[in-house]
């Protein structure tokens, strides 16, 4: 029966390793002064075991306090402390006359996702991805194709988004799924709840996701005239289910993308520090699509983090050389008296109510000739009036949209993954996904991360270290 539960820092005494307990919470477990003890050393499980035994060898010590003697154990030794060598930190267990010295849960789980990424690289099997937020799976497609253009197969576990028809879609076209990839089609909260759920998915080694940016983004929070990207009332709270399922997958890899204001939001703080106490170092930049020669400059919030004892740094990240591309080279043959060619007039009227206000509120018109785009977005099928056009190439008062394949195109997105959607499907699945080049590059980089061997103790450590106490 479990008595007291303590987080307990080591410290060093006279050059060795030092773990002291003292007072009530030795004593609620039985062990009070004069007792004695055994010390059983498990150094395959990594436990320290305290039994009271009438022929224990060791005796607890005890002080005076306010008038009372309490317990004391002093714990001072490299033999029996250097099963947790390179840890501050243990977890103490006291139960019915025994006290368990274990490391700390985060030390485990770092170790055991070590150990399974070590495992699965010297089998040469694929490593296991998850995605929440999926979408249509480019951000998937993207890590997937980089990494096994790096010499590393992966294989995509499970997918989860709230839009049914987004994954029916990338399950039928995205290269990244497999036939046993798990569609998970519900709201990510719903999910995080959902404790048999989570039991039916593996352990990753890679869990990536496009956190809704709805909250984050200057545009939502201008719509809802919200103050902090977590005020928007269904997805500012998302950081929360993501770190509930992270933690049940526990990954060896953790791929966050997002809009550039993301940052500086309090769920991107709270994802930084608990997954520093989860025992992985956190790597962030902007990847902008420019410097990888997409015709879209976006630029996206990108959070690398990787377990501790693993080598990561964005500046090994690999840039093409840069080259100067212009529209036409993604643009579909439509004819000069297709219909979709207007004056937008309404639009140009609702230009001209902005202009006379002073709100400078503009169209974007692009020509063949133009070197890139504005950001088309996931409302682009609304056809509004700030929303990037393309000019006839004979008649300059002619506009039209950029058509869904175009929009994957200036991307850098294949057309075969908006294949068979209805336009306004396509334009809202490519509109809140990433330019594909950076993170191409990211898969690359992540499978030499990952290839390049740790810098500590792969050894895993049960998890189930107290099931036979």
């Amino acid at each position: 029966m479990l008595k007291t539960f303590l987080y307990r820092k080591l410290t060093q005494n006279k050059g060795a390793p030092r773990l002291w307990l003292e007072g009530a919470q030795p004593e609620r477990a039985g062990f009070t002064p004069g007792k004695r003890f055994m010390v059983e050393l498990d150094t395959e499980k990594k436990r320290l075991t305290l039994s009271l035994a009438d022929t224990g060898y060791r005796v607890v010590s005890g002080k005076e306090r306010s008038g009372k003697r309490i317990p004391v154990i002093d714990i001072n030794s490299h033999e029996l402390l250097s099963l947790f060598k390179g840890m501050d930190s243990v977890r103490v267990i006291m139960t019915d006359n025994k006290i368990h010295i274990l490391p700390t849960v985060a030390e485990m789980r770092r170790r055991e996702r070590l150990a399974r990424l070590q495992a699965k690289l010297d089998a040469k099997e694929p490593i296991a991805v998850g995605s929440l937020s999926h979408g249509g799976g480019i951000l998937s497609h993207a890590l997937h194709k980089g990494m096994a253009a790096a010499g590393l197969s992966s294989k995509l576990e499970f997918a989860n988004d709230i839009r049914e028809d987004l994954l029916d879609h990338a399950s039928a076209v995205n290269d990244a799924w497999n036939a046993n990839t798990i569609m998970l089609a519900a709201p990510m909260q719903e999910l995080a709840l959902d404790q048999w759920s989570l039991k039916q998915l593996p352990s990753l080694e890679l869990f990536e996701a496009g956190i809704p940016c709805s909250g984050a983004s200057v545009a939502g929070r201008a719509k809802l005239g919200t103050a902090v990207a977590e005020a928007h009332p269904d997805v500012g709270h998302l950081i929360v289910p993501f770190l509930q399922i992270l933690a049940a997958v526990n990954p060896a890899v953790v791929v966050l993308e997002n809009v550039k204001p993301y940052a500086s939001s309090a769920s991107m703080w709270i994802l930084r520090h608990s997954l520093r106490d989860m025992g992985y170092d956190v790597h962030e930049t902007i990847l902008d699509a420019a410097e990888f020669n997409e015709l879209e400059h976006r630029e996206r919030l990108c959070m690398v983090a990787v377990t501790r004892g693993m080598h990561f740094s964005f500046d090994d990240i690999e840039r093409p050389e840069r080259r100067t591309r212009q529209l036409g080279e993604v643009l579909d043959p439509i004819a000069d008296d297709d219909p979709r060619w207007s004056r937008f007039d309404y639009l140009r009227k609702h230009q001209e109510k902005h202009a006379a206000k002073g709100n400078g509120f503009a169209m974007q018109v692009f020509t063949a000739d133009s070197d890139h785009i504005g950001t088309l977005t996931r409302g682009y099928a609304k056809i509004r009036c700030s929303d990037p056009k393309l000019a006839h190439p004979n008649e300059p008062e002619l506009l039209r949209q950029v058509t869904a394949t175009e929009h994957a195109r200036c991307k850098g997105i294949s057309d075969h993954l908006v294949a068979g959607l209805c336009s306004t499907t396509a334009h809202e699945m490519l509109g809140q996904s990433i330019c594909y080049a950076p993170f191409h590059a990211l898969g690359r980089l992540l499978a030499k991360a990952m290839q390049s061997g740790f810098n500590t103790e792969t050894q895993a450590i049960p998890m189930d270290l107290l099931a036979a106490a």
